[in-house]
């Protein structure tokens, strides 16, 4: 007896058609050569990897294709990639970066129609670009296609493998023209996208300048992707000109202070800050700094008050016209420094919260009067130079900041009185050290020929009343020898 064969139920049916189109759910069926497909990794094998492509037929990549510079692989299974169906079977989806190794004129015609991505090597430059060896065809890349960036020396790229796009393909074949500048475009525009989504106000990144211009310079971020530094924010210290402080190709740590929409479509406007990334110097001031400390700084302006030291980058103090000299009288603070010029200065005074440290010239200089009393003892004689006449006397400066004063009433003492009198401004005289008072500042002087003649060799050191009584016995002696 046969057995009797089962006909399918509708409910088997329709069990059926519902695992069937759950299978099917998502597959692509019109995937076609030239197509890119963005898939997971299924497995990785010896030398293929296997890859979901959407369909029923999984994805195959050679292995060798997807590995870096250092010969590994930097994907793992679950890892998303993006390629081009380059073959497809029945059986098979061949997947690649892009068409490469040998072929003819008939996978670059469906390259060039499906715009799949085809690797070549620079053979060598010709007028206006490049000889390019495509799967074992010869074309030409016009040198402004070759790269994004401005091409300088053409045979730096002689004997390079990249992928290129083919943008004309004409006569079977036989004028192939390709650019590797629209592909470069592209994934640029990816990346700026990318970078764009993730960069806001306040992160810090390292890059590269680019162009120097009167009012700043540009710095690139990424590839692609131009920020401006402000001559202003280019250091805490004041720059006149981008040139004193960086050069095309230098490296600088910057920071994002606004994002703005650019005028182009797709671009930003971004502010950055070099002096911002690295950090407010006053912030550091009670540590580097103290009251009484000399140091040197650049002279960064002169007013009618006195003039501005920059101590330090960012850190700025001012030099009032009173702290600028103990050896003379300053009328104007460009008579004695000028913008640019080093000078050492002693900080008199720190105040942080209005952001101000008072500088003294003459204090780093040293005050001539403390060593006075060594140097001018009383009784000596010295030479100076007539700096004023007045009614009263005569002011004769001794040495840089120390100024005497001969009184008109010791003058008289002299054995020429008119001579001292008729002395001009500049001229040289020789005097004695009458009385010193350093705490005062104040220095008497008597002629030197009253010294040498005796009258007043008796009296020198000896105080206020001693020369009185000297000189009254002299003219004593005079009245007595005259009768």
């Amino acid at each position: 007896m046969s057995e009797k064969q089962e006909t399918p139920t509708d409910e088997n049916a329709e069990s059926f058609e519902a695992l069937f189109e759950s299978y099917t759910t998502g597959m692509n069926e019109d995937i076609q050569v030239g197509d890119r497909v963005r898939g997971d990794i299924i497995s990785i094998g010896q030398d293929t990897v296997y890859m979901d492509t959407g369909t029923k037929i999984d994805g195959v990549v050679e292995k060798a294709e997807l590995l870096d510079k250092d010969g590994e692989l930097p994907f793992k299974e679950g890892d998303t990639l993006e390629l081009y169906v380059v073959a497809l079977t029945e059986s098979e989806v061949r997947l690649s970066k892009a068409l490469s190794g040998i072929g003819g004129r008939q996978h670059l015609e469906e390259a060039f129609q499906n715009k799949v991505p085809v690797e070549g090597k620079v053979k060598e430059t010709c007028k206006g670009g490049f000889r390019i060896e495509i799967l074992q065809q010869r074309a030409f890349c016009p040198i402004s296609q070759i790269d994004i960036n401005y091409v300088e020396t053409p045979d730096d790229f002689v004997g390079l493998n990249f992928e290129f796009l083919i943008t004309r393909f004409e006569e079977r074949g036989r004028n192939i023209v390709v650019s590797r500048r629209a592909l470069l475009a592209e994934a640029l525009e990816k990346n700026r996208a990318a970078f764009y989504e993730t960069l806001k106000p306040g992160d810090t990144y390292t890059g590269k300048v680019t162009r120097l211009m009167p009012f700043g310079v540009f710095v690139e971020l990424v590839p692609g992707v131009e920020g401006m530094v402000h001559i202003s924010e280019l250091s805490w210290s004041r720059v006149e000109n981008p040139e004193e402080l960086v050069a095309s190709g230098d490296t600088l740590t910057v920071r994002v202070l606004k994002v703005e929409t650019g005028d182009k479509k797709g671009q930003k406007k971004i502010g950055l800050s070099v002096k911002q990334a690295q950090g407010d110097p006053w912030e550091t001031v009670e540590t580097k700094f103290s009251v009484g400390s000399r140091v040197t700084g650049k002279v960064t302006r002169c007013m009618k008050f006195g003039a501005f030291v920059e101590i330090a980058p960012g850190i700025e103090g001012l030099v009032h016209i009173s702290e600028m000299s103990y050896t003379k009288r300053v009328l104007h603070p460009a008579d004695e420094v000028s913008p640019g010029q080093n000078v050492s200065v002693m900080i008199k005074n720190i105040d942080l919260g209005q952001r101000r440290i008072s500088l003294s010239l003459k204090d780093a200089e040293g005050d001539p009067w403390l060593e006075v009393e060594e140097k001018f003892k009383v009784g000596s004689q010295v030479e100076g130079i007539v700096e004023k006449k007045e009614g009263f006397g005569i002011f004769i400066n001794l040495a840089p900041g120390i100024t005497g004063l001969l009184p008109k009433s010791n003058i008289s003492q002299s054995e020429n009185p008119a001579k001292i009198e008729g002395c001009k401004v500049g001229e040289t005289l020789k005097v004695v050290i009458q009385r010193l008072n350093a705490t005062e500042r104040k220095i008497s002087l008597a002629p030197a020929d009253a010294a040498e003649s005796g009258d007043w060799q008796n009296y020198s050191g000896q105080g206020d009343s001693q020369p009185l009584g000297t000189l009254a016995e002299k003219l004593q002696q005079a009245l007595k020898s005259k009768k």
